[in-house]
């Protein structure tokens, strides 16, 4: 098993992903920091594990998040390879769990992703997550080869797969890896290629903590949004044959990102009119809306 985390400028934080991964319970492990021309104390923290199971690697510069995925996976030496964030965490039998429910899956099943907690979000963070759990993903498959494309895709299922994904190495090399051009949704994007070659499993246990220390701005959502559905454009055009009305689930995705920021105007621009007419989609509006304008009150918008 190779566990791969980039990293950058992550001197403070990133020995805790280490920590979490090398208390893991599976046996013959390795841990490879791919650091991403970090210019802090990441390389001398990484290198101070007395422990022959960590390496470093470095990029002379920053090549972003996708880039240092890819190093780590060409260095892998296992058969699976599992990500992990650098400001993230593991809970120790995280691995263990899922190599389980591949095995007991069978033949076509290539990995697996876990059910995810996260630490440092508000109070009204965690109702809206809650809220949209309950009145849009509740019936969605969440595992499975094409129905869990589509359960991604349609923004059914939040997976966080850049510390909760396990896949096979080879299926990995096989999808050509992360998309470099990303900088937003290259996760999901991978896994749509994973999916396009076998099965994922879920396993439905919080194993992996994530530390919400806030959001990409909404133009930089714009960008990843267009380019994660043209390059997965046959898919989505299957899909809305089929009635899943994938890209007006983006729209409204982006539209969500404008009014939590306080930028009406541009939601006004993404936004589908016949939402009006679509009581949950009101409900999202409203709420988003509210915390546009607390945003607007504190000063917190660019």
């Amino acid at each position: 098993m190779s566990v791969v985390i980039p990293a950058y400028e992550r001197g403070h934080m990133v020995g805790r992903a280490v920590d979490t991964a090398l208390a893991q319970t599976v046996e013959d492990l390795e841990v490879v920091v791919v650091d991403d021309g970090s210019t802090d104390d990441t390389r001398a923290v990484v290198e101070g594990y007395d422990d022959p199971r960590v390496r470093y690697l470095a990029h002379e510069t920053n090549r972003g998040v996708s880039a240092a995925r890819n190093t780590g996976v060409e260095a892998a030496r296992g058969e699976y390879v599992a990500f992990l964030d650098s400001d993230d965490e593991w809970l120790p039998r995280k691995l263990e769990r899922q190599l389980a429910a591949i095995d007991a899956r069978g033949e076509g099943w290539v990995g697996a992703y876990c059910d995810v907690a996260t630490a440092g979000v508000s109070l009204l963070g965690r109702l809206a997550a809650a809220v949209s759990d309950r009145l849009f993903r509740a019936a969605a498959p969440r595992e499975g080869g094409r129905e869990l494309a589509a359960s991604l895709l349609a923004m059914q299922v939040f997976m966080g797969p850049g510390s909760t994904l396990v896949v096979e190495r080879s299926v990995l090399e096989a999808t050509g890896g992360f998309d470099e051009g990303l900088s937003a949704y290259e996760d999901w994007d991978l896994v749509l290629r994973v999916l396009a070659v076998g099965k994922l499993a879920y396993v439905d246990e919080p194993l992996a903590l994530t530390h919400f220390t806030g959001d990409a701005p909404a133009a930089t959502y714009v960008e990843n949004d267009r380019r994660y559905l043209d390059r997965n454009a046959a898919l989505v055009a299957e899909l809305e044959a089929e009635g899943i009305p994938v890209r007006r689930v983006h729209r409204m995705g982006l539209v969500g990102h404008y009014l939590t920021e306080g930028r009406f105007g541009e939601a006004a621009e993404h936004l589908d009119w016949e939402t009006f007419t679509r009581p949950k989609d009101l409900a999202r509006l409203a709420f988003w809306s509210v915390l546009g304008l607390r945003s607007l009150t504190r000063g917190e918008t660019g």
